[in-house]
């Protein structure tokens, strides 16, 4: 249950200051909520029930395992986790295609645009991205009238071909990439002198999927 003072309100804290507290249920840990005074109040997913100091303790222990200094570890997992929800609510804030919005583009119906689209995905010539029960289509690797970016299609087929993370892909080619010293891949794909360099780094991320 809440502790004022205690370890819960220390974990909390802790956890708030970070911006963490509230990727905890996607991570499979404790929910922490604040009761209507503002104290912490730690539930077990399990039970549901309030947690113990015992409980608590525990929590603290896994969460500071990483690194040499528990007293200052951060917990990495949690932080990856951060990260990509933040990545996702970027790439969402992007351009995307519903089938509805990119048959409108492309002059055709729902039901043609859908199968050209699952058609194009399976041979791994386009990015599809499941989100709330919805296929995305990422507006950047297609043209003003709706079709694959044919300079693209070299990039993305090793990718997908080797089942990388859907989100991964579509994160890797719209931001600036190391691979490439901090260009983005899909705006780099489009430079004929730069093409090759794309491709060779896309197939380096390919094999490490």
């Amino acid at each position: 249950m809440s502790d004022e003072g205690g370890r819960g309100e220390r974990l909390a804290t802790w956890l708030e200051g970070l911006g963490l507290a509230e990727h905890l249920p996607a991570a499979g840990l404790p929910v922490l909520d604040r009761d209507a005074d503002g104290r912490a109040v730690w539930t077990d997913p399990g039970t549901r029930r309030p947690m113990t100091d015992d409980q608590l303790a525990e929590l603290e222990r896994l969460l500071r395992q990483d690194g040499s200094e528990p007293e200052h570890a951060v917990p990495v997992s949690l932080v990856q986790l951060a990260r990509r929800a933040r990545v996702r609510e970027q790439l969402l804030a992007s351009p995307w295609f519903s089938y509805e919005t990119l048959a409108a583009v492309c002059g055709a119906t729902v039901d043609a645009t859908r199968f050209s689209v699952h058609k194009a995905a399976s041979a791994h010539r386009l990015l599809l991205v499941a989100a709330d029960e919805r296929t995305l289509v990422p507006a950047f690797q297609l043209t003003d009238v709706g079709e694959a970016r044919p300079e693209l299609v070299p990039v993305l087929e090793p990718l997908l071909a080797a089942g990388t993370d859907p989100w991964h892909v579509w994160a890797w080619l719209t931001q600036p990439a190391a691979l490439l010293g901090g260009q983005v891949p899909e705006r780099a794909a489009a430079d004929p002198e730069e093409a090759a360099v794309v491709l060779h780094a896309a197939i380096r991320l390919a094999e490490r999927s």
